[in-house]
């Protein structure tokens, strides 16, 4: 399994980014993907997820309605469309997947907020 993010960089308050996690080494169309995050000092949070299909999402409190997770399977990629950014969702975005019993995790992207 190799997950490998792109997208990270430097916004400015109330801008956006999209993240891009390229999938290989598994079946990508059956598997739920997730976008994950970490800011310093603070443990790794769920940001979204998505069914295999895409026909369902979740995300988590602090970005509903802000950001989007996608989904093409016939790329094996997994999209994270984050608008409105604010000094909070600075952090390092990871994209996961959660198959034979344990999670594989990217290397990650960071994302840094600030003016």
């Amino acid at each position: 399994v190799q997950l490998v993010e792109s997208g990270g960089g430097l916004v400015q308050p109330g801008g956006s980014l999209r993240l891009s996690c390229a999938a290989s080494g598994f079946p990508f169309s059956s598997d739920v993907m997730s976008w994950y995050r970490q800011a310093p000092g603070k443990e790794r949070e769920l940001v979204a997820s998505i069914s295999s299909t895409g026909s369902n999402t979740n995300y988590a409190e602090s970005v509903t309605g802000r950001f989007t997770i996608s989904r093409d399977n016939a790329k094996n990629t997994v999209y994270l469309q984050m608008n409105r950014l604010d000094v909070d969702g600075m952090a390092v975005y990871y994209c996961n997947v959660y198959r034979s019993l344990r999670d594989y995790w990217g290397q990650g992207t960071p994302v840094t907020v600030s003016s």
